[in-house]
């Protein structure tokens, strides 16, 4: 009797020690400022803006990992450039003159390093900086000191280093216009008299022409074929000029398309381009004879600039997919629609295949095109554009859809309207499984194949279905009000976002109009990180390395709730709904941030002190 007792005396404790909250933070740190705004980077680096500047915090490092005070306070709308997908911030200061910057630095957040400051550079103000990652190398162009003179001037930096590499000294009243644009044995420069290329390593100039007004270039993989882009005046369309190795032009004339452009491919065909013509506002006659505000597809002639295409598919509304396939151009619109065009113009599909609005989802599987709207879903023969599933699923005008496909049944699951759908991936056959009753007034809107089930969450629940729709657990967490730094940020999703503009995406040899094969969410999550994986960097690297780790959400959720002593965090098991831990923060409405990918909670104690909390323990 005296050992039992001792036995429930010992896992009392052992309960009451494993009930504990787990307020003392792992890390604290001081930043010695007013705290005005956190964010969490693609490296998981929290980038915070002080009324005393930009300060970084390291997950699990302690002190901060940088401090930077040169320029006093920072406005992160105006100030301060977070680089989508790569390990760089990017601070400025404005000078006087329209887009000049009188101070400027950039930081690596993963190192800590500043690699560029404008001022120890000796440049007196800057016009621009564009980074090259897949070379590791930083361009820059505006007014450097040069002995008693400030001329024009254009330079090259190592990314990893800082180390100036070359320069280029402008002439006489010659400036940069637009973005220059790298190759191997050079840089095609605009500027206000031309076009010029310069050997940076000489100093040398290559060539000169009189193209003028270029905003921007692209070169094919030879570089042999270079187009130039330039805008009209008013800014409704847009010029297209082709130039050889040598920089003379190979078409006689240039070509001009409606809008702007948001989409190219060079093809051996010629240059395939999407532009979007903008909505003008006009009302009554004045709007029927106003362009109609939609996405133009153009391709042009390698040989000479002429559109290839006698009548240009008709989209009527904006792009919104846009894919490159071995025999055509397949592409979707926001508005709803769905065609596929050959390289000679004419239309692969039968007709013009209509879907619901906003396309979610388009890729591929052994069946033919999947595609997920707001309102429908099918599977389509990529020949013909026939429907494979003989009815499309439909359902209401979704806030939010969400699929996932669920290997072991090969099936896909499409979860919208608090409906769960499962469509068998070789018959076609649909079935309504599930109808999920979340609490809170709130729809669910995620889906997850796990090895247990199906699991549907939301921003306060968590349910898990069987195979066959039934219900085996639900949790709900009420909530206890918003953060006023809004709550989570998946860093996954932030990586996502990573295409700033389709030049630069070219650039970067990202094969961004190809379409892809339907996966699970985690497949997904690896095929984005591969795609950075060409990009030679330490710090890029490192970042990487984040994505290829398990993820802390791969298992768990994180929910913001009322505890028992007040507002906190928990921590809930993905395939039993156990609670696995609480984080008490002792504020009724708590300013914080989670990362969702990497596991950490960052909570502001108060204007100049955050709590750091490591998820995953």
């Amino acid at each position: 009797m005296r050992n039992l007792k001792l036995f429930v005396f010992l896992l009392a404790g052992s309960l009451m020690l494993n009930a504990q909250k787990a307020e003392t933070p792992d890390q604290s740190y001081e930043l010695g400022a007013k705290i005005e705004e956190m964010t969490i980077t693609d490296g998981g680096t929290v980038i915070i803006a002080t009324n005393d500047g930009l300060a970084a915090i390291k997950p699990g490092q302690e002190g901060l990992l940088f401090n930077f005070t040169d320029y006093g306070k920072i406005n992160p709308e105006t100030e301060l450039e977070i680089v989508s997908g790569a390990p760089y911030v990017i601070v400025s200061k404005a000078g006087f003159g329209v887009g000049l910057v009188k101070k400027r630095s950039i930081i690596d957040y993963m190192s800590g390093k500043t690699i560029f400051n404008a001022e120890e550079n000796g440049w007196k103000s800057i016009s621009r900086t564009k980074l090259f990652l897949s070379q590791n190398r930083l361009m820059v162009t505006g007014q450097r000191k040069v002995g008693m003179l400030f001329p024009q001037a254009l330079a090259m930096y190592d990314l990893a280093s800082g180390k100036e590499l070359s320069q280029y000294i402008f002439k006489g009243t010659k400036n940069v216009m637009g973005t220059p644009l790298v190759l191997s044995d050079g840089i095609i420069i605009p500027t206000t008299k031309g076009l010029m290329k310069v050997d940076m390593d000489s100093g040398k100039v290559i060539w000169e022409n009189e193209l003028k007004n270029i905003g921007w270039m692209v070169a094919d993989k030879t570089e042999k074929d270079i187009y130039a882009f330039a805008e009209t005046s008013n800014r409704k369309n847009t010029k297209i000029y082709k130039i050889g190795a040598s920089g003379t032009s190979t078409w006689a004339e240039e070509r001009k398309v409606k809008g702007q452009i948001s989409n190219f491919e060079i093809l051996p065909q010629g240059i395939a381009v999407v532009s979007d013509v903008a909505d003008t506002g006009k009302k009554g006659l004045a709007k029927l004879a106003a362009s109609k505000a939609e996405s133009k597809i153009t391709l042009l002639s390698a040989s000479n600039g002429v559109d290839l295409w006698e009548k240009a598919p008709k989209t009527q509304g904006y792009v919104q997919h846009f894919y490159i396939m071995e025999d055509g151009i397949l592409f979707g619109i926001h508005e709803g629609g769905i065609n596929k065009v050959a390289y000679d113009g004419t239309t692969l599909f039968k007709k013009p295949l209509k879907t619901g609005e906003n396309i979610l989802t388009m890729a591929t599987t052994p069946q033919g095109l999947i595609y997920i709207t707001s309102e429908d879903a099918n599977i389509v023969d990529l020949n013909t554009g026939d429907q494979i599933w003989k009815k499309p699923l439909k359902f209401k005008r979704a806030n939010r859809v969400s699929s996932d496909y669920d290997k072991k049944n090969d099936k896909y699951l499409i979860l919208a309207d608090e409906k769960l759908f499962s469509i068998d991936a070789n018959s076609g056959t649909s079935e309504l499984i599930a109808e999920a009753d979340f609490e809170g007034k709130e729809d669910p809107t995620d889906i997850e194949v796990r090895d247990s089930g199906v699991l549907l969450t939301s921003d306060q629940n968590m349910m898990l279905l069987d195979w066959d729709g039934e219900k085996k657990w639900h949790e709900y967490k009420r909530a206890p009000g918003k953060s006023a730094f809004g709550a989570a940020l998946a860093g996954a999703m932030a990586l996502a976002s990573a295409a700033a503009s389709a030049s630069a995406a070219y650039e970067a040899g990202y094969e961004r109009n190809y379409i892809g094969q339907y996966t699970a969410r985690g497949d997904r999550l690896n095929n984005m990180s591969q795609g950075m994986a060409n990009v030679s960097s330490a710090s890029v690297a490192e970042m990487l390395k984040r994505f290829s780790a398990t993820s802390a959400t791969q298992d768990a959720q994180f929910v913001l709730t009322k505890l028992d002593d007040g507002v906190g965090l928990m921590k809930l098991n993905k395939d039993t709904g156990v609670v696995e831990k609480e984080i008490l923060l002792k504020d009724k409405k708590p300013e914080y941030e989670v990362d969702e990918f990497g596991g950490m909670l960052y909570y502001k104690l108060n204007d100049k002190t955050i709590y750091a909390y490591n998820l995953k323990k």
